[in-house]
């Protein structure tokens, strides 16, 4: 198995499971051009129990897909393309159609649909989320082959509190690797782990039928994230101004306050469910006036 910085990396997790209130094998479906995880996932996968199918390109995983559920679709492709488009059935699963030539651009996804905790209960969604990440993290994201890489990161999961220190803590690492955040000064974790808890408390209600989206945007100059929630919203005008000394001892919006301090730029959507923040490099991360 061969690990190269220019990779393009998709993985899906699709919750389309039979009906059955015990333990189920799930169905693993790797699309890999290059085989920089192919073997490696099937590997873990099958020590896990689970059944596991390779294709090498993705027209022929559309058509697959189109014909057969699977539990989980995994996709590492080349390419310039960042996000799949939904103009074919079962394409959400996987990257836009590319060259198969290496690129300097790539894309990371992880997306659990139709959540149900009696098929796929969330102890197995941990575990398959964490064996994913910690794969990525081995092969494809050593520190000296993705210095030059510009990748977006999605995360599309049920909103299970549970799921959030692997995907932080994987956002963190990955960061930290470019060069964009110091480890040992940065309170980036702080900020994100604010929004997530928002998102799913606040947003989601703690409902595991709703998402929550998670996108980072990763360079060598800065990591921009987005979390949505599938929520109502709520009027972003109402939050006390987080810059506002007036406002610095009062309870409310206080995660809002973290987040303004630690990134450099913070915005909200109209709605009110999505939250963008943009940390740049070479800009603290310390709390700031707290």
């Amino acid at each position: 198995m061969i690990c190269n910085k220019q990779i393009y990396f998709s993985v899906n997790l699709c919750g389309r499971l039979e009906k059955s209130g015990k333990k189920m094998k799930k169905k693993i479906l790797i699309v890999d051009d290059h085989d920089d995880l192919a073997s490696l996932l099937t590997k873990e996968f099958t020590k896990l129990g689970h059944s596991v199918k390779i294709i090498e390109n993705r027209a022929d995983a559309v058509d697959l897909i189109n014909g057969e559920n699977f539990d989980l679709v995994i996709s590492d492709l080349d390419g310039e393309q960042l996000i799949a488009q939904e103009s074919e059935n079962g394409a959400e699963c996987l990257p836009d159609e590319a060259e198969s030539s290496r690129s300097l651009i790539k894309a990371f996804k992880i997306c659990v649909s139709n959540y149900n905790n009696e098929n796929f209960t969330e102890e197995e969604l941990k575990v398959c989320l964490e064996t994913t990440l910690d794969c990525k993290a081995k092969c494809v994201d050593k520190k000296e082959l993705i210095q030059d890489l510009h990748e977006k990161i999605e995360f599309e999961v049920p909103s299970l509190i549970s799921l959030m220190h692997n995907i932080l803590n994987y956002l963190m690492k990955r960061v930290e690797k470019v060069g964009v955040v110091n480890p040992e000064t940065s309170n980036l974790f702080v900020a994100l782990d604010e929004a997530f808890v928002n998102a799913v408390k606040h947003g989601n209600k703690f409902d595991a039928n709703k998402l929550v989206r998670i996108t980072a945007d990763v360079s060598p100059e800065e990591a921009r994230f987005t979390i949505e929630d599938e929520g109502d919203g709520f009027n972003v005008a109402e939050i006390p101004d987080p810059l506002d000394p007036q406002n610095l001892f009062k309870t409310s919006g206080r995660g809002v306050l973290f987040i303004y301090n630690i990134m450099d730029e913070v915005k909200y959507n109209e709605r009110g469910n999505r939250l963008t923040m943009v940390k740049r490099k070479n800009h603290p991360t310390t709390l700031k006036n707290l």
